[in-house]
């Protein structure tokens, strides 16, 4: 039998039923049979740090703030020491301005660039290696048991990738805890959402786990790194660019964790297994999925 995960964890999750989120579409099956899915929404955002255009991010449309602040964040081109002053979204317009007490130099070296929902996003500003100069993550022990439990808790939870599909989650876990589980068309996009959830609560990221269904990649990495996490794991793979980052700054990097397997390729010497695999049950291929795949 399955039982539903504890939701009290959770500080946001997410709304599956919001009718904002998906709409209803018709379509013919492999019979030609009429059926109707759910598909999730995609909507442009236009990121604004005070005065100056960034980019236009394809998004779900939920926690338009978050994603402005993580973004900017996470592209270095605002820091925690800014003076934000304001987060304003206008919901006709599709638009957020981010605001600080003093501009930024980055206003006008930038061009206007759209971030597209794929998984190979392509638009990084300057050079994201140069945040990571002197970075070392503090040395947090995850258990394997924290592990197990956090990936039967997350892939139980109502989500849009049940529902629909076509989408990816990232969570901000606390040992065994879910706490902040956002999902978006882009990985990237979900792992904004959450720095900038981060930077508004004033949130460390020194004794937390990011759980993502995205690949491990270089950039993947360099956000985590960024938002001073020092735990990254996923349900799948790793690149090689994104390994030896997380080597770089001391990030323990767990991948491929599907049921009783996982693979560790970066701080192996900060995990403790604490539990037996083959007392981990195998995982269904499904969990009630209603929809496509993950985009």
């Amino acid at each position: 039998m399955t039982h539903a995960p504890d939701m009290a964890d959770y500080i946001i999750a997410p709304d599956p039923m919001s009718p904002r989120l998906t709409r209803a579409v018709v379509g013919t099956d492999q019979f030609g049979n009429a059926t109707e899915i759910s598909v999730v929404e995609e909507r442009p955002l236009t990121i604004y740090l005070n005065s100056r255009e960034i980019v236009t991010a394809m998004t779900i449309g939920d926690y338009p703030e978050y994603l402005a602040l993580g973004f900017l964040l996470n592209q270095g081109m605002i820091t925690a020491a800014d003076d934000v002053m304001g987060v304003d979204y206008d919901e006709e317009l599709e638009v957020v301005v981010v605001r600080t007490a003093i501009e930024t130099n980055h206003e006008e070296k930038l061009k206007k660039k759209t971030r597209t929902s794929g998984c190979a996003v392509g638009t990084v500003f300057g050079d994201m290696m140069d945040g990571l100069q002197g970075v070392m993550l503090p040395k947090l022990q995850v258990r394997s048991s924290d592990l197990y439990a956090l990936a039967h808790k997350i892939n139980r939870t109502p989500s849009l990738y049940l529902e629909a599909g076509a989408i990816h989650g990232t969570v901000l876990c606390q040992a065994d805890k879910p706490l902040i589980y956002m999902e978006d068309v882009g990985r990237h996009n979900a792992v904004d959402k959450i720095a900038g959830w981060m930077f508004q609560a004033r949130e460390s990221g020194d004794n937390k786990i990011m759980y993502t269904t995205g690949r491990l990649t270089s950039e993947m990495v360099i956000k985590c790194a960024a938002m001073g996490i020092p735990v990254l794991a996923s349900r799948s793979g790793f690149t090689a660019w994104g390994v030896e980052i997380a080597q770089q700054v001391g990030l323990t990097l767990i991948g491929r964790m599907r049921g009783q397997r996982f693979v560790c390729l970066s701080g192996e010497d900060r995990l403790v297994r604490d539990v037996d695999p083959a007392s981990i049950p195998e995982e269904g291929r499904k969990h009630g999925r209603k929809g496509g795949g993950r985009g």
